[in-house]
């Protein structure tokens, strides 16, 4: 019985890592298709996602089935129900894939703006701290997935430059807000993506360390309660 349920958690981690492969990759293929102004691949984004919102339903699925058959306690409680919330987490990346493919799609038929700098840049520090948090995921790495929260501040700053830039396009040419707000929309979702790649290293430190660390990164994490002799 017992070999039976880590073998169910060993294919939940496979799920969850193929699911985050392929959403990691729709994110960078939504991106390449803004950049070669690409429709075709952007709609490929689109239709992608498909098979992303079903592997969340299997996950969950299983993870539910693992609650009622397993009835798991501690450190296999904690990682179950942390992997229902990356599921969904992942998922919400998928989304935001599919809203910048949007955005590839609309600008497609559209001059260039400008020559794409950060946004890519946004795209490759969001898309790394995705693989790293699922990396510390597998691992249980609570340490990892600490300094992974703090990574976030540079996507950040990429993202309010890339606001910046563009209010200045517009207010120097009305005729580019259009182009220019689609490259807001694309920013954020990439924002948004690296807030979401840090709920999961969120995840990993409640896994690892039986620790929140939400709200409060920086902290150090809780030493274990003495144990009391009864």
């Amino acid at each position: 019985m017992e070999r039976h349920f880590e073998q169910e958690i060993e294919t939940l981690k496979e799920q969850l890592l193929l699911m985050g492969g392929r959403v990691e990759g729709a994110i960078q293929k939504a991106i390449r298709s803004l950049e070669r102004r690409d429709p075709t691949l952007a709609r490929e984004v689109v239709r992608d996602d498909l098979l992303v919102d079903q592997q969340e339903l299997d996950i969950e699925e299983r993870c539910l089935r693992l609650l009622a058959l397993q009835q798991p306690l501690a450190r296999d409680l904690r990682f179950i129900t942390a992997a229902l919330k990356i599921s969904n987490d992942l998922e919400r990346i998928g989304d935001h894939a599919v809203n910048i493919a949007g955005s590839a799609e609309h600008l497609a038929p559209e001059p260039p703006l400008k020559p794409l700098i950060d946004i890519p840049r946004m795209e490759a520090l969001a898309t790394a701290m995705l693989r790293d948090a699922l990396d510390a995921f597998v691992r249980r790495d609570g340490e990892a997935a600490r300094r992974l929260v703090l990574r976030d501040d540079e996507v950040d700053q990429l993202n309010r430059q890339v606001f910046r830039e563009t209010i200045s396009f517009m207010i120097e040419d009305p005729r580019t807000i259009t182009r220019a707000l689609e490259l807001v929309l694309v920013a954020r979702n990439l924002e948004r993506v690296a807030d979401l790649a840090t709920n999961i290293a969120e995840e990993v430190a409640v896994i690892a360390e039986a620790c929140i660390i939400k709200h409060h990164a920086h902290a150090p994490p809780r030493p274990a309660p003495a144990r009391r002799d009864v």
